[in-house]
């Protein structure tokens, strides 16, 4: 069983999971792939949704909310990522990216030793279903533009001031 509750954020609705005592889903409930995503997690895990409160899920909730309070800057939690090897090599790797900063799809492309797998990396970081908690939103593009968020550039660009980044003049148009 999945354990699943819904949590709203500043920056838009979430909807978390729960397998085995590991946080497999923390994920914003209104994206694109929203059933993409649901569906491969409940295929790998070969188990259902269930909407039902925690403890663990709870726990989940209060770190969460000391990160949005600007009182957490790493999250302390057991995670279970569902996807494929390079996926999950991609979701590892973004997890080392520091609070407060960003990095390119390009730098993060070659880290994992493959810069021509450019398009590869952006898939798997737009696969992520731990955002925020995996830091996905700490991608940028090489030039520095926001590029695309599961929650939407707006809520990116919020995350990303909420950990101090400055972006000046440049994206008040989002």
């Amino acid at each position: 069983m999945i354990y699943l509750q819904y949590v709203q954020s500043p920056f838009g609705e979430l909807v978390l999971g729960e397998f085995s005592g590991q946080l497999c889903l923390c994920d914003w409930k209104y994206r694109k792939m929203r059933d993409q995503v649901d569906m491969r997690i409940q295929n790998g895990l070969q188990a259902e949704f269930k909407l039902e409160e925690t403890d663990f899920l709870n726990e989940v909730k209060f770190q969460l909310n000391e990160y949005f309070a600007g009182d957490r800057k790493s999250f302390e939690l057991p995670l279970r990522f569902v996807g494929s090897d390079f996926q999950k090599s991609v979701w590892e790797k973004l997890i080392t990216i520091p609070y407060g900063t960003t990095t390119s799809y390009m730098e993060l492309s070659r880290s994992l030793g493959d810069e021509k797998a450019i398009r590869a990396v952006a898939t798997a970081n737009g696969a992520n279903a731990l955002s925020i908690i995996v830091p996905c939103h700490r991608v940028i593009g090489s030039d520095g533009s926001l590029t695309g968020y599961a929650g939407g550039l707006k809520a990116k660009q919020k995350l990303l001031q909420l950990e101090g980044m400055n972006f000046g003049e440049q994206l008040e148009l989002f």
